[in-house]
């Protein structure tokens, strides 16, 4: 009796040991990414904020708004003046379409910037210029982006188990004094093609 007994418990618990997953018990809770940590690097030239800008974003509700903080610089040979920018990007992205297991479009991108330019050469020497001689800001500038991108998608991140994105993005924009020097000045002034700038860009998740 004794001997049947023991035998039925070994069987039981053969039998919830079977059951039981085999990483279940072992593999460790995948640690949430703390709010101050980005999702992702950024790196781009052109788009008005610098012939070389780079930084890290944000993402949220499911990768379809995002915010990025840039750093630009542009040489004195090519501005007349050293330039460095400061830049906020705020993005979304309604839908992505998945091509095959390791490829996503996304068709359209849509948000807007604000800039902020130290350098400039109206800055350099005080009192260049009346006060009221500009009537716009020569250091800020903000405006609309529309953009497209493909991403690649790699091996998952470890910690969060979300798959490793690497995108190649394009973004056209426009800003305030553009758009205001159209509207005045519909007639021989600037045509739609100098209303827009182009930004190509990389992004890589980590």
């Amino acid at each position: 009796m004794k001997n049947l007994l023991l035998m039925a418990l070994l069987l039981a618990a053969g039998a919830v040991r079977a059951a039981t997953p085999p990483d279940s018990a072992l593999a460790p809770p995948r640690a949430a990414r703390p709010w101050y940590r980005p999702g992702h690097l950024a790196l781009q030239t052109g788009g008005g904020l610098g012939m070389v800008a780079a930084g890290a974003g944000y993402e949220y509700s499911k990768g379809r708004l995002e915010t990025d903080i840039l750093l630009g610089y542009v040489p004195k040979r090519f501005a007349s003046s050293t330039l460095s920018l400061a830049s906020v990007k705020f993005l979304y992205s309604p839908f992505r379409l998945p091509v095959g297991e390791k490829l996503q479009v996304v068709p359209i991108t849509v948000g807007a910037y604000f800039s902020y330019t130290h350098g400039t050469i109206n800055d350099e020497l005080k009192g260049q210029y009346s006060s009221d001689y500009y009537w716009f800001s020569t250091d800020t500038r903000y405006g609309p982006l529309l953009g497209s991108r493909l991403t690649l998608l790699a091996a998952p991140v470890a910690a969060t188990g979300q798959p490793r994105k690497l995108s190649f993005y394009y973004e056209l924009g426009s800003n305030d004094l553009y758009l205001a020097s159209y509207l005045n000045n519909r007639n021989g002034g600037l045509g739609i093609g100098q209303l827009l700038t182009l930004a190509l860009g990389l992004k890589a998740d980590f």
